[in-house]
């Protein structure tokens, strides 16, 4: 028995004219991508066997890399999520006719432009010493450190509290100093959560195609400046995840 084929889709882009973006390996067959079409928005999409697909590695940078080439040819994509299969190519016109008024919205704010990433890290030996020239954290740390585990317990809890405050006066600092001027630079920017217990900025950035390269260079200006405190972990360019909240509603067929 044939397995039945459904169409995934990878990201939306506003056209009115058929287009193709090479084909991908998927599933051991070479699967040619498409648009599917309603007034001038399209889904970038491939035929591909109907089922459900698991979010593994090979499976992730194969859709990032669909997306990728888009954004080589299109200056205004809007990422769709990994693993939205349809039954039909009739079902993806009506989920473009339901999404199309987000999407004409959208269109305007992202056309020519696309997403940067900074994280910075702060070097250990820095943080270390940073700390040391904090006299109340070490006075507090030298306390915890000449009691019993259990009359220290309060006077721990103290102490990082302490050290959480002096981190967030870091944070701070880097965000003055290295956030605010990409800030400028930029037509959106946000300053998500840190991840892990040295990072000190996790910033994402919108800019435009054209000013790219002037966002860059200030990025290198601010690396040669804090080179020997911190890291730069510079990533992209990227379709405009942190500044697009589409949501997909998928009927289920019944």
């Amino acid at each position: 028995m044939e397995q039945e084929t459904g169409i995934y889709i990878f990201c939306s882009i506003q056209t009115n004219e058929k287009k193709e973006f090479g084909t991908i390996h998927f599933e051991g067959e070479d699967r040619q991508t498409f648009t599917i079409h309603y007034q001038d928005a399209a889904m970038v999409a491939a035929e591909v066997p109907m089922k459900i697909y698991h979010p593994n590695k090979e499976n992730l940078m194969l859709h990032q890399q669909v997306i990728s080439n888009v954004m080589a040819n299109e200056d205004t994509v809007v990422p769709i999520s990994f693993g939205n299969v349809f039954q039909s190519e009739e079902d993806v016109e009506v989920l473009l006719k339901n999404l199309y008024p987000q999407l004409s919205k959208l269109f305007p704010q992202i056309k020519g432009k696309i997403e940067v990433g900074l994280k910075v890290v702060g070097k250990k030996e820095w943080l270390e010493s940073q700390i040391s020239k904090n006299s109340k954290v070490m006075e507090q740390k030298s306390t915890v450190a000449k009691k019993s585990e259990d009359a220290g317990y309060f006077d721990r809890m103290k102490l990082g509290e302490m050290a959480q405050k002096f981190f967030q006066s870091l944070q701070k600092e880097i965000e003055q100093d290295i956030h605010d001027p990409l800030v400028k630079l930029s037509a959106s920017a946000k300053s998500n959560d840190p991840i892990g217990e040295k990072m000190l900025l996790n910033g994402s950035y919108l800019i435009d195609r054209s000013k790219e390269e002037q966002f860059d260079n200030k990025v290198n200006e601010l690396h040669d400046k804090w080179l020997d405190k911190v890291d730069f972990k510079y990533t992209g360019p990227w379709p405009a995840y942190n500044f697009i909240n589409i949501k997909l509603k998928v009927e289920e067929s019944t």
